[in-house]
């Protein structure tokens, strides 16, 4: 099979789908790789490293849509990128369809097979290529937080760990899943006040076992949310319904009753937020403020990070490269439930209920 791995055209995203050792495995099963001029560099990684592993390089991302059969990309599509999709042709990324419907459209328009990183689902109910990112962004949500609620940057002037004889700060996480438990880690690491709250009785039993004393951990409901977004000086969105737009679970209302100065991590805004007030920003312009409360939305966490995240992200989406290129996506998909599970749309036909539900669309079963 003929793989292509284009660069990344996302603002700031650094990331790449593929590292050269991928590369090697990919040539030793005797499939072709086509690596775009420059996709590696944000990640560290120079042309010269994918030649000397086997790849063949392309000038630009058109001739790698043109050649390729299966497409490895890290972020969805674009709008530049839309008009060189083509039919029948594989697609194997992260694309979170249910936050936006111009991409979805546009994909079920070309008639891909679109497999998404975030639907796969292994025996065990867990994610193998969300979860490495969902680590990264759950820990970068606190490095991030804690450099917005600095003076200089308008935040509130807290020091999340304070000092002896000075409070510390009050962090809220809304979600007790990977991105919320990574960091919980960080901050109470720091010294701050962690509170976790989630629907999951026996999620925030794990937790509470787990965690040091300064966590705490809440029943996610209406009353608990209101009060604890008030108290918060930085407040975490880490909810994950799989495929789904997150659902708002911060109201409008409830940022306005927060201090001023304080700052909100939407991480689920790569599905569309979990908090009313947000909507999507860059690495370049990450913050905005609304009822002077501080909003960073990046859209691309892990990007900021990439030569960890390349090789996290890596890590996991080989094997199912490689299941994919050497059996095809239909016999692979009937040999792997995972697979299965991660396979969005066929030949124009939507198979993920979530995403049809978000839209009000047809779906059909993966099968």
């Amino acid at each position: 099979m003929i793989i292509g791995v284009p660069k990344e055209i996302k603002s700031d995203e650094y990331r790449v789908a593929l590292i050269p050792a991928g590369v090697e495995e990919m040539v030793k099963h005797r499939h072709t790789v086509l690596i775009e001029k420059g996709a590696g560099m944000g990640s560290g990684i120079s042309d010269q490293e994918y030649t000397r592993a086997g790849a063949k390089l392309i000038d630009n991302f058109k001739e790698i849509y043109n050649q390729a059969q299966l497409v490895m990309k890290v972020k969805e599509p674009l709008p530049e990128e839309y008009p060189f999709l083509r039919e029948d042709q594989i697609v194997f990324t992260f694309f979170h369809f249910a936050a936006s419907k111009k991409l979805t459209d546009a994909v079920l328009k070309a008639k891909v097979i679109a497999i998404a990183y975030e639907t796969i689902r292994d025996a065990h109910g867990q994610h193998p290529i969300l979860t490495p990112m969902s680590e990264v962004a759950g820990r970068m949500s606190i490095q991030e937080g804690a450099k917005y609620l600095e003076k200089p940057m308008l935040g509130r002037g807290i020091l999340l760990g304070g000092v002896p004889g000075v409070a510390p700060a009050e962090v809220v996480i809304i979600g007790g899943g990977v991105v919320g438990t990574n960091a919980a880690k960080v901050a109470a690491g720091l010294g701050a006040r962690v509170t976790i709250l989630d629907i999951n009785i026996d999620r925030l039993r794990y937790l509470d076992d787990i965690m040091p004393k300064n966590v705490v951990t809440l029943m996610s409901n209406i009353q608990n949310i209101r009060e604890k977004v008030r108290d918060a000086d930085l407040f975490i969105g880490a909810v994950l319904i799989e495929g789904a737009r997150a659902p708002h679970v911060v109201t409008r209302e409830m940022v306005q009753t927060m201090k001023p100065g304080a700052v909100i991590v939407d991480v689920a805004i790569d599905q569309g937020g979990c908090v009313e007030t947000s909507k999507p920003t860059t690495h370049s312009n990450p913050i905005y403020r609304e009822y002077d409360i501080i909003h960073y939305c990046v859209t691309n966490i892990p990007g900021a990070v990439a030569c960890t995240s390349t090789h996290a992200l890596t890590n996991v989406t080989l094997p199912y490269a490689l299941e994919i290129a050497d059996k095809g996506y239909e016999r692979a998909a009937r040999e792997n439930p995972a697979t299965l599970r991660g396979i969005n749309m066929v030949k124009g036909r939507l198979t993920n209920k979530a995403v049809a539900d978000a839209f009000g669309m047809d779906c059909s079963t993966p099968e």
